[in-house]
This record gives C-alpha cells, structure tokens and sequence, in this order.
C-alpha cells in the first residue's frame, strides 16, 4: 500500500488550477493552428489569429487565458494501492482555494443557486472519482466557465431513434448553441449509461486530448464525421461565419438499459483548459 499526503494533494491542485487557467494545452494550440491554416473565410482566418495571439500573451505573462476562470472540475483515479492520509476531498477543496487565491484567479461559485452569495474562493469544487487498479493517484483540473457550460443538453432518446437520431440531436445541439460558447468549440458527447452516466462521460470526454480518437472504430468514424457537419453548419469562430465551427467530437460511451438511449452534450470554448498530474 502506498500512502500519498494530502498536503501533497492540495500542492498539485494548487498548482493545476493556476497552469490550466494560463496555458493552453499544446493539443488545442495545434488544433486551433492546423484550422487558421486551412480556414478560407478573411473574417475567420483573423479571429483564428486573435485568438493564438491571447493564449500566446497568456504563456508569456503567466495570465488567466480567459477571464471566466470557470468551476474548477477535478476528475481524479485513485489506484486501489494508495491510501491517502488525511481527507481526499478537503484536500483538493484546499487546493483550489491555493490556486484561485494564489493565481489571482477570478471566483465564479455562489454557495447556493438561487442566493447567488459568491463563495470568495472558488470553491467547492467539482470532484469526480474513479478507483482503478495500482498504486498511482492521477489528478486532473480541467475549468470549465459558464457561457460553454449553459449549451449543455441532454435528451433520453428511444432506442427506436437509433444512430440517425444521436446524429441530429449533436447537430441540433451545436447549432441551438450557435455562437455562445464562444466557438470555435470542443463537442462531448456521452451515450449510454443512465440519465447522469451520460452527462458524466460527456465531461469526462472534454478531457481526452484532441488528436486521441474513441478507441472503437465504429465511434472515432462517427467523431469525424460530426466534426465535418458541425463545420458545415457554417457558424464559424466567435459565431461570425467560417469552416470552423468546432476543433473536435469526443464520444464517450457505455452500456444501457434494453428501453434506454441517452445521449448528453457538454461543450467547450475555444479555451479547452486540461492539465494532469500523477503522483
């Protein structure tokens, strides 16, 4: 059994939320790249510029990348060999108070929905858990702001709807969501499970990096194939027209019940914000 410190927890989380919040992952940068390069709309080709010359400005002067530093979403794998002494969630609570504090982060949470009193750290935050074989503790932030985030739909589908009908219902999500989410987006996709397994794997599908496909064939054909018809839609970066709508669809998926489909959607921005760390 291999036994990890909380105060070292805190530490990484400290540290992830301040990197995440400042520096684009080099996937997104490559991904926003390779789309400027082949973009032929004047407007979007400019927007395209803008947008690498913020996260550009962001690297150099250690600066948030956006101002709506987001909900920090902390998905974590714990080996099945680690103990962690002290508590795994005040620890990563603590770590995002650091971060937010330290980093000079905007605080975005209010303790409760309708009082709307801001919590002044940015916590709670958001913690998914998966226990997995071994002795690592795998932890990763990935903030997630509001205006992407209020796109998000889920449907429960009938299993009669079929392929076509998870189809139509990404296409209609990302052109309800038009130019909100501050496109151009990054499109999760969750289908399968129960109606919240769904919304899970749609989140958890942000954090995969751009140039990984679904492992199954039959899912990665169908990841490229939505990104061709969402950049058909022609809404283009920041809305204003363009060939690119979005820079990924990532599927995550899982079994069901006979009578059941879920599909959920949770979209990104531009700024697709992700840093891991393993202990």
């Amino acid at each position: 059994m291999r036994t990890i410190s909380a105060e070292k927890v805190t530490e990484v989380v400290r540290r992830l939320c301040i990197n995440a919040n400042c520096h684009l992952p080099q996937d997104v940068k490559d991904r926003i790249e390779s789309f400027h390069d082949a973009e032929k709309w004047p407007q979007a080709k400019e927007i395209l510029e803008r947008i690498m010359e913020n996260y550009q400005m962001a690297d150099e002067g250690d600066r948030p990348i956006c101002q709506d530093t987001g909900l920090a979403c902390v998905f974590v794998k714990i080996g099945q060999e680690v103990h962690v002494e002290g508590n795994l969630a005040e620890a990563i609570h603590e770590g995002v108070r650091q971060g937010y504090t330290d980093g000079y982060l905007r605080k975005s949470v209010v303790r409760d929905p309708l009082d709307r009193v801001n919590t002044g750290d940015n916590t709670p935050a958001m913690i998914y858990y998966d226990i997995v074989p071994g002795d690592k503790l795998e932890i990763t932030v990935a903030p997630k702001g509001a205006g992407s985030e209020n796109m998000s739909q889920i449907r429960m589908l009938k299993p009669s709807d079929g392929l076509q009908g998870v189809k139509d219902f990404i296409l209609w999500a990302v052109e309800n969501a038009g130019p909100n989410p501050c496109p151009p987006i990054v499109v999760g996709v969750g289908v399968g499970g129960t109606f919240d397994k769904a919304a899970f794997l749609a989140k958890k599908a942000l954090t995969r990096d751009l140039n990984e496909h679904n492992p199954d064939p039959f899912w990665a054909d169908l990841e490229k194939e939505m990104l061709e018809k969402i950049n058909e839609l022609g809404i283009g970066p920041q809305g204003l027209g363009g060939l690119t709508t979005a820079l990924a669809v990532n599927i995550e998926q899982m079994p069901t019940h006979i009578a059941a489909l879920p599909v959920a959607i949770n979209i990104n921005c531009h700024v697709a914000r992700h840093e891991k760390e393993v202990l």
